[in-house]
């Protein structure tokens, strides 16, 4: 337990197997606990418990701290091991392999109770890292704790359950009968819905939410950082972490395979530490192609989490430029603007319609199409809903919208759910003109700031102001002197998005 090289480290190995389960490497464990105040690992009543071991890399990581800062108290090296892994350590595992990793991890033995485990005094061979495969509670066809679909998740008893103890418990503290001073680890991050990627159903924020009532001096918890901008269930999440004061510091890192070599998490990833005692301003660390920026800031400072604090003056000038006055949030369409899905069938004949790129222009049946906005005799700036397919390291340059991949929309023809329309005007020359304020690199950086994956709505516009006349031809140079944008800023903002031509 006391060695510091790992040559090779088998946790190291196992770090990336899974998108949903993500292990984590030892260097950013280590990483994390530094966070933590050093004084920590000197007392002998302190108690940590990881609610989701996989590895139990956590655990083993906070042991190797302990043996050191407890040797004075107590020096006695096998006494010492005893103490802290019988009554300092716990954790609950998310399966029952993970749970035999876990204790091979920890007391060198599947069995913590076995002849080779380096604690002598465990009765039971599950020791303090306890698996037991539990059911979900069906109300209906969703599980009353985690929400998962009852057709989905009601199968087998050999087979995974995900019904992961920690939150499908009323009283998680009795699990224990302990009080803990410091919750910590990689919780999974999400659950099959029958679909994939953004459609799965987010999990972590429940195992948040669960250690919170549990109100230990510190937690912190690895993470994706989808909840930024909310959605998919997230929206109240992402306001309670917003406007909690009781989070000290948020380390956040917009390309996953920073941390995770090898998973690909659109988006990116981050990790927090929430300390009782913290009432203030938290410290952002943003990681961006091997750049590291800190600022300490007010995390509700906007509705939506900005990433990098070096976009924090340009959004304030522009903000304050348009106080009182509307953003493009509220003139860019919903999803479904004519409330046809993706995969609605062109006929041959009735309202042309804009299917996607590989369909082309056909048509929809007139009792079809929902037109409630009005929208559908005007000329129209038709965007696709997701301009960065492909791209989920988001520390790299964007494109989003060009020639290519929009469209010039007449009145009359609707489109299905593969467009939104960014606006609409009654003449084709103010729509050109609307275009051109688009492709500037200014407004896709501020469309950026709130983008967290490959899909942009109505919402991620909510940073970029509503002109009042679009009646000429807009550039960058206009819109610098316009909003006051510095010569550093304007660098900053042709650093992260491309040109237009493709």
């Amino acid at each position: 337990m006391r060695e510091k090289s790992y040559n090779p480290d088998v946790l190291s190995c196992l770090a990336n197997l899974s998108n949903d389960e993500v292990f984590t490497p030892p260097e950013l464990v280590n990483e994390i606990l530094d966070l933590l105040p050093e004084e920590i690992w000197s007392n002998k009543k302190i108690k940590f418990l990881d609610p989701a071991v996989k590895t139990g890399v956590f655990l083993r990581e906070i042991t190797k701290r302990l043996i050191d800062g407890l040797e004075k108290e107590i020096p006695k090296l096998d006494k010492r091991i005893n103490h802290i892994l019988q009554n300092q350590i716990c954790g609950i595992s998310v399966s029952e392999l993970t749970s035999l990793l876990s204790r091979r991890s920890l007391y060198c033995s599947k069995k913590a109770n076995s002849k080779y485990s380096i604690s002598s005094e465990f009765k039971d061979n599950k020791g303090n890292i306890i698996y037991n495969s539990i059911n979900h509670t069906w109300n209906n066809d969703q599980c009353i704790y985690c929400g998962a679909k009852k057709d989905i998740f009601n199968r087998d008893r050999t087979l995974e359950s995900y019904a992961y103890e920690f939150i499908h418990t009323k009283e998680p503290e009795k699990l224990f009968n302990m009080k803990f001073d410091v919750i910590i680890g990689n919780p999974p991050y999400q659950l099959d819905t029958g679909g994939s990627g953004r459609q799965a159903k987010p999990i972590y924020q429940k195992f948040i939410s669960t250690a919170k009532k549990l109100n230990p001096k510190y937690l912190i918890m690895v993470i994706p950082a989808r909840w930024y901008s909310g959605g998919f269930g997230l929206d109240g999440f992402r306001d309670e972490m917003l406007n909690d004061k009781r989070i000290k510091n948020l380390v956040d890192f917009k390309s996953a395979t920073d941390v995770f070599p090898g998973v690909d998490i659109p988006g990116g990833i981050c990790y927090f530490l929430w300390d009782r005692d913290h009432n203030g301003q938290c410290e952002v660390t943003s990681f961006e192609e091997d750049k590291k920026t800190s600022l300490k800031r007010s995390l509700n400072e906007f509705k939506i989490f900005i990433r990098n604090s070096k976009s924090i003056p340009i959004i304030r000038k522009i903000l304050d430029h348009n106080r009182n006055k509307p953003f493009l949030n509220d003139f860019v369409s919903s999803i479904k603007p004519f409330g046809l899905p993706t995969n609605y069938k062109p006929l041959k004949s009735g309202i042309r319609c804009r299917f996607i790129q590989k369909i082309g222009l056909k048509y929809a049946k007139e009792g079809d199409v929902i037109d409630t906005k009005r929208i559908l005799n005007k000329w129209k700036i038709l965007i696709p809903k997701a301009p960065i397919a492909g791209q989920t390291d988001l520390s790299k340059p964007i494109r989003f919208y060009h020639e290519k991949n929009t469209l010039l929309s007449k009145p009359g023809e609707c489109c299905t759910e593969s467009w939104i329309v960014a606006g609409s005007f009654d003449s084709k020359y103010e729509a050109e003109y609307y275009k051109s304020y688009l492709f500037t690199k200014t407004v896709r950086f501020l469309i950026l700031q709130t983008v967290i994956s490959q899909d942009v709505n109505r919402k991620n516009f909510a940073f970029v102001p509503h002109l009042k006349n679009y009646d000429k031809k807009y550039t960058d140079k206009y819109l610098r002197k316009l909003w006051g944008i510095s010569g550093a800023e304007w660098d900053y903002i042709d650093s992260k998005i491309l040109e237009t031509g493709v």
